[in-house]
């Protein structure tokens, strides 16, 4: 597989700069994967497309502010973006400067607090923190939200609200589960009382998500690493779909690749508990677990393309993307939605 396989001319003008008004408001793209057929709808229509025993699992996972400005001890400006919380006071962080800072060097982050710079480990720094409040609890006081690189604006209050889902619980994300914040608690409701069954894993999106393939072959490319939890409930939830005879609809391809990583290292099953992925999936793949998946539009040569083009067949994306671009579907984190189901 090529990386030009996976390509499309995208206009700039369709990658959406804010969120609809409303959080349903957005447009529902749905495609069949076993036959091809695509329709239009609205997400609000959402639970025409599902039945009772159904389960819907969504990634509960919770964007801390973790962009921090500041300098060097030696007065050069800094840009902070921290990947990981280790501890209370240690975080994997990755820093934009004119010139990287030493190993052993000191940072002051919002006039506020310094930082140590411990160990630089593939791309990222170490980061000890000088200060009394947890990491966590500095990025809540002085932080930033971090908006994707496509949103070509600051992050403003308004987006402290809609760049988090509803259900957001677990801190750790840089980047939103985009898929699920179209759901407000009304429509959660609403699903509720059709007798579809609600669950949730945890994943903390990463920079990563964001990282081009710069490999010919897509193949070669390395797959970044995020950390997971499945909760026993959730076990518990599909168990019961699959035994009644309900779908598993994945909302976002984090919550897709948490449950497939987990049944490729189990053989086919699900266990609960912690674990990593570094799960790269792209069309061949056998998936084990997940029917059916509500994910955004993507970029053109992104990972995220390539899964989707794995779980509905490439030239049903193709097809699927060209008509999503003539009508102005709108694209990525703050854009409309897809529903579509596996392929085989």
């Amino acid at each position: 597989m090529k990386i030009q396989d996976f390509d499309f001319f995208l206009p700039t003008e369709l990658i959406a700069q804010f969120p609809s008004e409303r959080r349903t408001d957005s447009r529902l793209l749905y495609l069949d994967g076993a036959s091809d057929q695509h329709c239009d709808s609205m997400f609000i229509d959402l639970p025409d497309f599902l039945r009772p025993n159904d389960v819907v699992v969504f990634n509960n996972t919770q964007v801390i502010k973790a962009r921090l400005f500041g300098t060097k001890e030696t007065g050069g400006s800094i840009e902070v973006l921290v990947e990981r919380i280790l501890d209370e006071q240690h975080a994997l962080v990755m820093i934009r400067a004119s010139h990287a800072p030493k190993i052993g060097s000191k940072l002051i982050l919002a006039d506020q607090v310094s930082a140590i710079v411990n160990d630089r480990q593939q791309g990222f720094y170490l980061l000890q923190f000088e200060h009394a409040l947890s990491v966590l609890q500095l990025l809540a006081q002085y932080g930033q939200l971090p908006l994707p690189p496509y949103i070509e604006r600051d992050a403003t209050l308004a987006d402290e609200d809609r760049y988090q889902t509803v259900f957001a619980s677990e801190a750790g994300a840089i980047a939103a589960p985009t898929a699920g914040l179209h759901f407000d608690e009304n429509l959660l409701g609403q699903l509720r009382e059709l007798g579809v069954n609600i669950a949730y894993i945890t994943l903390h999106v990463g920079s990563g998500t964001f990282q081009p393939v710069r490999t010919e072959n897509v193949l070669e490319h390395t797959m970044h690493t995020e950390l997971y939890h499945i909760p026993e409930a959730t076990i518990e939830a599909i168990q019961q779909a699959k035994r009644k005879g309900g779908r598993v609809l994945a909302i976002g391809s984090t919550t897709l690749r948490t449950l497939e990583s987990c049944a490729q290292k189990y053989n086919g099953k699900i266990v609960p508990g912690h674990g990593s992925t570094q799960l790269f999936i792209t069309p061949g793949f056998k998936f084990q677990i997940v029917d059916r998946l509500l994910t955004n539009f993507h970029l053109p040569r992104s990972t995220l393309i390539m899964m989707i083009s794995a779980f509905a067949g490439l030239e049903n994306i193709r097809r699927a993307y060209r008509h999503a671009i003539t009508p102005r579907y709108r694209f990525f984190s703050y854009g409309d939605a897809m529903l579509i189901e596996r392929k085989i």
